[in-house]
C-alpha cells in the first residue's frame, strides 16, 4: 500500500540529478485494477531481454575488476576484453531494440535516477501508474520498470509528464544515474568544444 503523499513523492524524484535528453521511452498504461508489481514480482514480470540485459553488464564489470590488479602486463587483455564486451554491448542493443513499440513509444525531455519527464500530446491523470521502457542507445542498454504519475503540466508543445519509479531493479537505477551523469559529460565536453571554435 502506497502512504506517501504526492508532495513526498516530488520531494523523492527531486533528490535524484536530472539531465535534459531525449529518449525513446515506451509508455504502456495500466488500468486502475492492475497493482504495480513489487520489487519481487518485478523480475517476473520483466521481459526475458531485459533481465538478460543486466545480468550481462553484472558480469561484465565482475569479470574486468581482477585485471586492474594484474598492472601493465593486463593491458593488452583489458583492451581485447574491452573489444569483446562492446561486441557484445551492440548485439544486447540490437536485441533490446525489439522491445521498443512503436504505438507505445514517446519521448523523454529529461531523466535520472529517480524518474523521467515525457513529452505527450495527451494529458495523463497524476496518480495513474504506467509500465516503463527506456532506450539508453548510448550506453547499450534499456530499463524496464513501473511508475507513477506525480505531475502532468501543459505547454505550447502538448504535456510534459513526469514520472517517478515506483518498482524498478536496484541494478537499472544505478545504471540511469550513470548514464544522466555520462550524457552531462558529453554535453559539457561539446559545449567547451563549441565555445573554442569561436
Amino acid at each position: 500500500m502506497d502512504t506517501q503523499t504526492l508532495a513526498e513523492k516530488q520531494a523523492q524524484f527531486d533528490e535524484f540529478f536530472m539531465v535534459a535528453h531525449d529518449l525513446p521511452i515506451n509508455i504502456i498504461p495500466l488500468d486502475g485494477a492492475t497493482p504495480v508489481p513489487d520489487s519481487h514480482e518485478l523480475e517476473n514480470a520483466m521481459p526475458y531481454a531485459f533481465r538478460i540485459a543486466g545480468e550481462m553488464a553484472s558480469i561484465e564489470a565482475q569479470a574486468l575488476r581482477p585485471l586492474r590488479h594484474l598492472g601493465e602486463h593486463a593491458a593488452a587483455l583489458t583492451e581485447y576484453l574491452n573489444h569483446q564486451a562492446r561486441k557484445i554491448d551492440l548485439m544486447m542493443s540490437y536485441i533490446l531494440q525489439q522491445q521498443d513499440e512503436e504505438t507505445h513509444r514517446f519521448t523523454s525531455i529529461k531523466f535520472g535516477g529517480g524518474g523521467v519527464v515525457v513529452a505527450s500530446p495527451t494529458p495523463f491523470e497524476i496518480g495513474s501508474n504506467a509500465e516503463l521502457k527506456l532506450f539508453l542507445s548510448e550506453e547499450a542498454a534499456a530499463v524496464y520498470c513501473f511508475g507513477e504519475v506525480i505531475a502532468c503540466q501543459q505547454e505550447e508543445d502538448g504535456y510534459h509528464i513526469a514520472f517517478i519509479f515506483r518498482s524498478i531493479r536496484e541494478q537499472d537505477q544505478e545504471l540511469l544515474v550513470r548514464a544522466s551523469l555520462h550524457v552531462q559529460t558529453q554535453q559539457l565536453r561539446k559545449r567547451a568544444q563549441n565555445k573554442q571554435e569561436k
